[in-house]
């Protein structure tokens, strides 16, 4: 079974996604750790909740930030993470945690990268005027948002949309395709090549085109 290790700094609902999908047995894998660089985070709550061990690593207790992610790095390794679950964690990925997770750590974006990476990307969409929005599910590189793309889900964007409302379409369809990419990890159907992640099916060579969404 595939051990999980997951990075948040706020509310959580993406993490809470993804535990209510392993209880449903349709992620078989197991969350080991949630580690956060917020005390207050109530993602902390949520893992509590469902005794899940967790961890606060603050980076102003660290030299520098390659200490600071080495430290994650070795806390995901003793407890046998095999994947990295970057769920609302708001900063970008340091080199040492990369080296050590190479194509093992996800991420997901309010935004249909390559458009809109960093932070608001919601409120980027929404300020440029564009009619198709969404989220991104990718593979995490040292660039910010830049990683090759797993999956995506497109939402419209109203006239009289505003960051908030925009926010509020995007993450239903998150809480839709980041456990549906975690899915496909555990069962060892996504290959990297190069900057295309080809999700493969049961049956060799062929592919999932449409993912479970509404």
């Amino acid at each position: 079974m595939l051990n999980i290790g997951v990075l948040a700094s706020g509310r959580g609902s993406n993490f809470q996604a993804i535990i209510d999908n392993i209880g449903t047995g349709y992620i078989k894998a197991k969350i080991v750790v949630l580690i956060s660089d917020n005390a207050n985070a109530y993602a902390l709550e949520r893992a509590k909740n469902h005794g899940i061990e967790t961890l606060v690593l603050k980076p102003k207790d660290f030299p520098d930030k390659d200490s600071y992610y080495s430290r994650i790095a070795k806390e995901l390794k003793s407890r046998d993470a095999g994947l990295v679950v970057m769920a609302g964690f708001m900063r970008v990925a340091g080199s040492a945690l990369i080296r050590e997770f190479p194509n093992k750590i996800i991420n997901i974006h309010p935004a249909l990268l390559p458009s809109f990476p960093g932070l608001h990307g919601q409120k980027q969409a929404v300020d440029y005027g564009v009619k198709i929005s969404g989220c991104t599910v990718h593979f995490v590189d040292e660039g910010v948002d830049t990683g090759p793309v797993i999956i995506q889900a497109a939402v419209p964007v109203y006239d009289n949309d505003t960051e908030e409302s925009l926010s509020e379409r995007i993450l239903k369809q998150e809480h839709k395709i980041f456990p549906f990419a975690i899915k496909l990890f555990s069962e060892g159907r996504l290959s990297v090549h190069g900057r295309k992640v080809i999700i493969n099916s049961e049956r060799e060579g062929a592919a999932i085109i449409n993912p479970p969404l509404v």
